[in-house]
């Protein structure tokens, strides 16, 4: 009923914000061909006021991820990059950002191939665009493009943690041997499972490092509040509650998913006046004629305000088995059935990050990967928390380019 709700609300404003983008674009910043202030200020408030609330609005659509070229080793000429859809699942692509003409170059060295795995957490995996485009410098970049479940039809199947690690498995051996895997946030436990069942197994395209990056591989330490939350409740209050169908209008109708908008509501609601006065700046801006300042508001909330919505079997077994259960720390995960045990992990690198100020995932919930990893050697683990930063900081902005990236690079570049 919930979904229903939502929908029904979305689509009785469908009109009102389409009136109001009408409105904006005709109005442009209020600078009429108009001398008398009295009539060109009010009509500038009107056009600031309908393009705020038309940009105060949830999609479903995948932004573009608008990485266009880069330039190699930071510095060099720059090169176009094409988007390639390298294996197709319902669930998920697994997009490459290819550079045909840096790969036609038989004089370089190829550089180092490298998945990153893109949380399944309410956004789509542009929200990584930052990521990506720093990535791309000095490396061969694949990321798991996940799709919005509620345009996935039943028949596909379940979804939960197990598939999220075979995808990640399947991946890696789509992309082939001497693959490196870095994990963002929420992945970093089906990473670290997926690097263990490989190297059990002897696998060919076992990951010659894996780097985690504030991931929640042992919730127990240093809780935060997202960790309360997800422990204020017994699972079946999160299943009875977050859990709503798709409705009929979509090509995923009947599949039960905890929708994106509840996820941006909850994150939205730990900085609720943050919010609010971005848009309150946003409208000062157009009514000042700061429409620069204005379009850089727009253009995050365009992002952040794109949502996609989880499986419900991926949701629910995510807070069940990683923040209520920590079934990973425990030594009691498993995967289809068979244990999952991090000890087997003795050929790839671990790199560990860490944000001093991560209020999401806390300092040394990710460092525990070190000791889940006992059978590696010293010289090929390796541990960093970053001063000064929150959890986005960790692998986007300033200090993630800076400071982060080059042991990122590093460590890629020596596991070769």
């Amino acid at each position: 009923m919930l979904y229903h709700a939502y929908q029904s609300q979305s689509d009785a404003l469908h009109p009102l914000r389409t009136a109001a983008r009408v409105t904006a674009a005709t109005l442009g910043d209020g600078r009429l061909p108009l001398v008398d202030p009295a009539v060109t200020r009010p009509l500038r408030r009107l056009s600031a006021a309908c393009e705020v609330f038309e940009a105060a609005q949830i999609t479903h659509r995948r932004p573009a991820f608008g990485i266009e070229s880069v330039r190699p080793g930071g510095d060099g000429a720059p090169v176009a990059v094409v988007e390639e859809a390298t294996l197709v699942t319902p669930f998920a692509t697994l997009r490459h950002f290819a550079k045909p003409a840096l790969a036609q170059q038989a004089d370089l060295p190829p550089q180092p191939k490298v998945l990153i795995a893109a949380p399944m957490s309410g956004h789509f995996a542009t929200l990584l665009r930052d990521t990506i485009r720093v990535m791309l410098a000095d490396h061969d970049v694949y990321v798991t493009d996940w799709h919005n479940a509620r345009d996935v039809p039943l028949a596909a199947g379940r979804f939960g943690l197990d598939e999220y690690t075979q995808h990640l498995i399947d991946f890696m051996a789509a992309i082939g041997e001497g693959v490196h895997l870095m994990a963002i946030c929420q992945p970093c436990v089906a990473s670290l499972s997926a690097v263990s069942l490989m190297s059990e197994d002897g696998h060919p395209a076992t990951p010659r490092s894996l780097t985690l990056m504030a991931g929640p591989i042992d919730c127990r330490i240093s809780p935060t509040t997202v960790n309360a939350l997800a422990t204020g409740k017994p699972i079946e209050w999160f299943e009875r509650n977050l859990i709503s169908r798709v409705p009929w209008q979509h090509a995923g109708r009947g599949r039960r998913v905890y929708p994106g908008f509840l996820q941006l509501t909850a994150f939205m609601s730990m900085n609720r006046e943050r919010h609010a006065e971005a848009f309150r700046r946003m409208y000062a801006d157009l009514v000042a004629g700061e429409t620069e300042k204005a379009a850089q508001i727009r253009t995050f909330y365009d992002e952040y305000f794109a949502v996609s919505d989880l499986p419900a079997e991926f949701y629910l077994e995510t807070v069940q088995r990683v923040f209520q259960d920590y079934v990973l720390p425990q030594g009691k995960l498993r995967h289809r059935g068979r244990a999952v045990d991090p000890r087997a992990v003795r050929r790839t690198a671990l790199l560990t990050v860490e944000g001093e100020r991560d209020d999401i995932c806390s300092p040394g919930q990710t460092l525990a990967a070190q000791d889940l990893c006992a059978s590696l050697r010293p010289y090929m683990r390796t541990h960093y928390v970053q001063p000064g930063v929150g959890h986005y900081g960790v692998f986007s902005g300033k200090r993630w380019a800076t400071q982060i990236y080059p042991l990122v690079r590093d460590t890629i570049h020596v596991s070769q």
